[in-house]
């Protein structure tokens, strides 16, 4: 006896059962223009209770019916007490609501980081500056290294550039 061909054919309506349990996490409403609408997610707050025909799970919506209500009770208030035991759908997420306000604690520190980072180079930058514009105003040699490898003495025009181009930097850093 080949159990082969039945093993397979168990193993395929397994599959295809598997695939009809998804469907029990369905809702389905009527929207505002009465069309159905068929999602794996609540509908939105503004449907109404009695327009959601069916919940996830295979449950079909609560009928709302006046129940133990007094006979001069008006059906307005019945359906008040039949939806104030429904579960209030409020659209958010608590998780991820949470998610998103660590993400931005994150990013606000990163950034907060990044701008400390940035405010110590320029006090670096700026100190830096200074002590160079210091050293050009004393009057001492200075000796650059030229694109041979030599070594210069900077003269007074180079001098000066150099002292223009310190007194930018000085500028932009030393706010």
């Amino acid at each position: 006896m080949d159990f082969k061909p039945a093993f397979k054919t168990i193993i395929c309506a397994a599959a295809a059962a598997s695939f009809a349990f998804s469907a029990f996490a369905q809702w389905q409403w009527i929207d505002k223009d009465g069309r159905k609408v068929f999602s794996d997610r609540s509908p939105p707050a503004d449907v109404n209770e009695k327009d959601i025909l069916k919940r996830p799970g295979g449950k079909a919506a609560l009928p709302i019916a006046v129940t133990s209500a007094p006979a001069a009770a008006s059906p307005a208030v019945a359906v008040t007490a039949a939806s104030a035991t429904a579960p209030k759908l409020t659209g958010k997420d608590a998780q991820l609501e949470a998610k998103k306000k660590l993400a931005e604690d994150e990013d606000a520190a990163a950034k907060k980081a990044e701008a400390e980072k940035m405010a110590i180079a320029k006090a670096e930058n700026c100190d830096t500056a200074k002590r160079s514009l210091t050293t050009l105003d004393s009057g001492v040699r200075i000796a650059q290294t030229n694109d041979k490898g030599e070594r210069e003495i900077m003269n007074d025009e180079k001098r000066a550039d150099e002292k223009k181009r310190i007194q930018g930097i000085t500028e932009s850093n030393c706010k």
